[in-house]
């Protein structure tokens, strides 16, 4: 087993649902394996300034089916700092830990990658947790699918309102970056259009496509549009639409950060808990610097110098075909 014999484990970034689930399950099968772990609160800010928490078996009793993470989480302005990674470094040593398992997005897996570089005795492994599902080496990150089924279930609930009107909902969900959450909720919802950042200019195509009449037959009409899209946001674009079509009653939905909570999904807590588990394994197997990912089903193991240098879209396939199932 190497000579790991005590690791560390931390939440960063953005919350998701089923990061309590990979939690248990590094603690679980670092005990199954004689390891000492410890729970670093906050993030890599935990890091800095010592937040350290030993962790045993009914540390993770109960959380699996929680949203948020018991560890807490935060964004570390400090640890972009060389000052504030050998603070980090000099606490990890001073508390005895060999290895160090991350759960977060780009952002955190950039920092991890980053600090290997410095200081390359302590290994890390990552695990993707981002309700975006934006993260490269990965068909899948933790939190996502739960996600994806709260926007679902909003998005159901609005289309009844929108019916009794008859009037045309803009629903803004979360995507700063990439359009995944917008793009397959707006296909499982039977969205009439949907806006996200790999595709440009789309205002000019849905005002076409309202001159035409746009599906007077229909009566409710919804509009998914990703917070990162180049046109703006969903009151940017309705805005937009106003000026020109005063005849619909345009109506906005923001459903912001109801997307990050929640009860993880069956699926998110079985994919955390894989995660978790493979990413022990990999440090018992003196691995370094890798994410632990899904790739069509199975598990891969993807360096982090590839991850923060290559960048995942959405399938150009799943938007024709969005495009096809709205006619």
């Amino acid at each position: 087993m190497g000579k790991i014999k005590r690791i560390g484990v931390l939440t960063s970034g953005g919350d998701s649902p089923g990061m309590n689930a990979a939690i248990r399950a590094v603690v679980r099968t670092a005990i199954y394996n004689k390891l000492e772990v410890v729970g670093i609160r906050h993030g890599y800010n935990g890091m800095i300034n010592s937040h350290f928490k030993e962790m045993k078996t009914f540390s993770v009793s109960d959380i699996i089916a929680r949203g948020g993470t018991i560890l807490k989480t935060a964004r570390s302005a400090e640890f972009r700092t060389p000052e504030g990674r050998q603070t980090a470094y000099n606490n990890l040593k001073k508390a005895g830990i060999d290895g160090v398992v991350v759960i977060g997005g780009d952002g955190s897996l950039t920092g991890a990658r980053t600090f290997c570089d410095e200081y390359s005795d302590i290994p890390f492994v990552g695990i993707p947790g981002s309700i975006d599902n934006d993260i490269y080496g990965t068909d899948y990150a933790i939190g996502y699918d739960t996600a994806l089924n709260t926007v679902i279930e909003a998005v159901d609930k609005i289309r009844d309102t929108a019916s009794s009107h008859n009037r045309l909902f803009f629903i803004e969900v979360m995507g700063r970056d990439a359009g995944f959450i917008a793009m397959n909720s707006g296909v499982a919802c039977g969205a009439e259009a949907v806006f996200i950042p790999e595709i440009p200019d789309q205002v000019r195509g849905l005002k076409d496509y309202l001159e035409k009449g746009f599906k007077r037959k229909k009566s409710s009409n919804i509009i998914i549009v990703a917070e990162g899209d180049d046109e703006g946001g969903a009151m940017t674009i309705a805005e937009k639409v106003k000026e020109d079509f005063k005849e619909y009653d345009v109506r906005v939905s923001i459903l912001g950060h109801i997307q990050r909570g929640g009860s993880p999904t069956a699926y998110d807590r079985v994919s955390a808990s894989k995660f978790g588990y493979y990413a022990v394994e990999a440090l018992l197997d003196d691995q370094k610097s890798v994410m632990v990912g899904f790739k069509n089903g199975e598990i891969v193991h993807t360096p982090f110098s590839k991850i923060t240098k290559m960048h995942k879209s959405v399938n150009p396939e799943l938007i024709k075909m969005a495009e096809v199932l709205s006619v």
